[in-house]
């Protein structure tokens, strides 16, 4: 019996071995991403297939790639732990291999972007093949532009923009890979859009306050879950995140970059036209709730976490054209049940129709993540990670081979 099974393998990898080179890396293509590092330890034939241009090409024609979801964390004393990724094609999770150092901030096709904290500079990194690209340093006109407000990146060839300024003074300033230079800081012009009867209403809020008729102040939660007011305390890793939306149709020429201010207020720049908007808020002055920004099939939403009367909710909600928000989805209400009382913060990243969202507190049986499909408003809770760090900013990313930096 052991001879009748040695010879079975022995003609199964014969013929496995006698494929040619050209259909061998298209079965090889279709592997899980996941499984590529492995490639090289089968064999010599394996790892020179591995590495050949062919190779990636043969990647190229896979139309679609399940994405992954690459989560930051933090420990109790806001100190940065390893960051984990979740392959939503294998449907587990996985420590994740990055630069050193530097703080990964925005993702596009198969690449990732990532910002030294200490010096700003960028790199961007394609996971799969570890091939990385330091970009250039922004030019001159962008040193007067002020603080950095958020990091966007999209497109394929990719495009990297940085938001600086303070509100309504911003300004970008755009990186493209085609050319691989920056072009010139540009300001951004207020959208006459914004006189539209939510924003202007908003607007009103805002003239109120500064003439002390009206108190405009917003509270938020605190990564550590205490309330927050005026101004958004936001991680580290974080704090320059932006979600990009190209339309429904994927035109780069289309891109709105979405960002929170640090009051709380959704941004919405599009970079082709060079202008920005304030959206008005998802809810009222004065309510208790936790908010990130998020983009996904072609679309941008506000996923918020609150609680009234002690009935904890988290909804989905769209910018609707005449200004204000609409609600696309909501988790279960016996799901949601479990955040009752925990202050816990949100932090959302999207993929296609598909949204995960990580709820993180302090009290484990309150936090977890969350697939939703904003067609169907469908949820899925995802199986739990072997650590127990908070979930402080998320990134998504298609991954690729043949994504070059």
């Amino acid at each position: 019996m052991a001879a009748a099974g040695s010879k079975r393998k022995r003609a199964a990898s014969s013929g496995l071995a006698d494929l040619h080179d050209d259909m061998l890396e298209g079965v090889l293509a279709r592997l899980p991403p996941a499984a590529y590092s492995r490639l090289r330890g089968v064999s010599r034939r394996w790892r020179a297939a591995a590495d050949s241009a062919t190779f990636r090409a043969a990647c190229a024609r896979v139309a679609d790639r399940d994405p992954w979801f690459l989560m930051l964390q933090e420990d109790a004393d806001q100190r940065r732990r390893p960051a984990v990724v979740f392959d939503s094609a294998g449907r587990r999770w996985a420590r994740w291999r990055g630069a050193p150092g530097s703080v990964p901030v925005a993702a596009a096709g198969g690449l990732v972007l990532y910002r030294d904290p200490a010096t700003g500079d960028l790199t961007v990194a394609n996971p799969l093949t570890g091939a990385s690209r330091a970009l250039p340093p922004p030019p001159a006109s962008y040193a007067g532009a002020g603080a950095l407000q958020a990091v966007a990146m999209y497109g394929a060839p990719y495009r990297v923009v940085l938001i600086t300024g303070e509100l309504p003074d911003l300004s970008t300033v755009t990186f493209d890979s085609a050319t691989g230079a920056w072009g010139e800081a540009a300001a951004l012009a207020r959208k006459p859009e914004e006189e539209t009867a939510g924003a202007a209403a908003a607007g009103r809020e805002r003239a109120a306050a500064e003439d002390g008729e009206g108190d405009d102040t917003v509270y938020f939660l605190s990564k550590s879950g205490d309330v927050v007011a005026t101004t958004m305390q936001r991680s580290a890793a974080r704090l320059y995140s932006s979600a990009v939306a190209c339309g429904g149709n994927g035109e780069e020429e289309a891109a709105v970059a979405y960002f929170l201010s640090r009051s709380g207020a959704v941004v919405a720049c599009d970079l082709a036209r060079r202008a920005f908007a304030e959206l008005p808020r998802v809810l009222p002055a004065y309510h208790e709730y936790s908010i990130d920004v998020v983009a996904c099939g072609g679309a941008a939403y506000a996923v918020v976490l609150s609680e009234f009367l002690d009935a904890p909710s988290l909804r989905v909600w769209e910018p609707a054209p005449s200004g204000a928000w609409r609600q696309v989805a909501a988790m279960p209400p016996a799901m949601a049940h479990a955040f009752r009382g925990a202050k816990a913060d949100v932090n959302c990243v999207g993929h296609g129709h598909r949204l995960m969202v990580c709820v993180s507190s302090g009290d484990p049986g309150a936090s977890g993540c969350f697939l939703c499909d904003v067609r169907t408003n469908r949820w899925e809770e995802l199986p739990p990670r072997a650590d127990d760090g908070d979930l402080v900013a998320a990134l998504s990313f298609e991954p690729r081979m043949e994504a070059a930096v």
